[in-house]
């Protein structure tokens, strides 16, 4: 079997961007980072799958706030830059783009994580139900947040647009801003985590205005086609419970977004890991407010990833568990091969295992 020929694998334009194909590496949380710094060890696994056509690198915090978890990378020191520089020339090397992922993580953090100082801030002091892991004590209820003052929130945003400025000094080609997940981006969007009754809550357009205002801001930083955003409707992860709008708000967040010309929208349905699944219908709906490039992600087989580039439904198609265990994975899905299986047990433990080490095919 060979499917050389079909659009999955045949090269695209991603704004001024060239891809090899338009299959994406999907950002994933690894916890390889000691010191929350990039090292040759994450260089070796991304360039290990620079055959995607674009890679989205794993949650990279811009803020000492907002590195809520053991191990994640950071952009906001001349270190976190000069290791990230060894991971976009690997990722070059193969051929890739690499957009990285800008993750404040707010309310989803421990003190025992984040470095001296450093604090857990949120747009409301509501903690989020369930524990934070912690190399230094094991499993730890996560706390309550500090709720953020107005000048604690010009400050986050100028962190967001100095890690935007610091990815692209970093080689990469652009970066792209989690607004999904249940993290900062999302919690101010969210009602259930968001009880400001200043101007950035309460309304849609208030709870928006932050997510908003960060990507105006990155994309007047470094070019609107350098900024993606990720998005997760109907996802429950990190204590977002569903409420009654949420479709409306959703739709409108996507034309909002919209006007501002980013690079793409990524949305990403949670169902292959048990979160209920998001309508069809409003995919498509937000797809037609955003007006641009889609990226879709979400327990994709090359089966259905054939399918739904075949049918428009998304411009590329973007691969987290499956590319983890499969580096080559494109060459698999374009020639039918068996693939490797993904073990949970090393997605976040340090070290090669589980990481850099699973085979290449034959």
């Amino acid at each position: 079997m060979n499917r050389s020929d079909h659009p999955l694998f045949q090269p695209c334009r991603l704004g001024p961007l060239e891809l090899q194909n338009r299959i994406v590496l999907a950002p994933l949380t690894r916890s390889r980072a000691e010191s929350n710094v990039p090292n040759a060890l994450m260089a070796e696994y991304y360039g290990q799958r620079s055959s995607a056509g674009l890679i989205i690198t794993e949650g990279t915090s811009p803020s000492p706030n907002g590195l809520g978890y053991p191990r994640i990378p950071g952009i906001f020191s001349p270190a976190q830059v000069e290791g990230w520089r060894a991971v976009t020339a690997a990722a070059h090397a193969g051929g890739a783009k690499i957009f990285m992922q800008l993750m404040h993580t707010g309310r989803i953090g421990h003190p025992r994580n984040l470095p001296a100082d450093a604090q857990v801030l949120a747009p409301s002091a509501v903690a989020a139900r369930g524990q934070m892991y912690t190399d230094a004590a094991g499993l730890q209820p996560l706390p309550q947040p500090e709720a953020m003052t107005a000048e604690d929130i010009a400050h986050a945003q100028a962190e967001f647009v100095q890690g935007a400025r610091n990815a692209v000094a970093a080689g990469c080609d652009g970066i792209e801003l989690h607004g999904a997940n249940g993290y900062l981006i999302e919690q101010f969007f969210r009602p259930t985590s968001n009880r400001r009754e200043d101007e950035y809550g309460g309304s849609f357009a208030n709870r928006a205005r932050f997510a908003l205002e960060v990507a105006e801001r990155t994309a007047a930083a470094i070019g609107r086609e350098r900024v993606g955003i990720r998005l997760s409707p109907f996802g429950v992860f990190n204590d977002m419970p569903h409420y009654e709008a949420m479709a409306a708000d959703y739709t409108a967040l996507a034309g909002e977004l919209g006007r501002l010309g980013l690079a793409y929208v990524h949305l990403v349905d949670h169902s292959a890991s048990g979160a209920p699944e998001v309508p069809e219908a409003l995919k498509l709906a937000m797809a037609e407010q955003f007006g641009g490039p889609v990226i879709r992600c979400g327990g994709y087989t090359a089966e259905r990833a054939l399918a739904d580039i075949d049918a428009g439904k998304a411009d590329l198609i973007a691969v987290g568990r499956d590319f983890l265990a499969n580096p080559d994975l494109p060459r698999r899905w374009r020639e039918g091969l068996e693939l490797n299986t993904p073990n949970p047990d090393t997605f976040y433990t340090p070290g090669p295992q589980g990481y850099t080490d699973y085979p290449f095919a034959g």
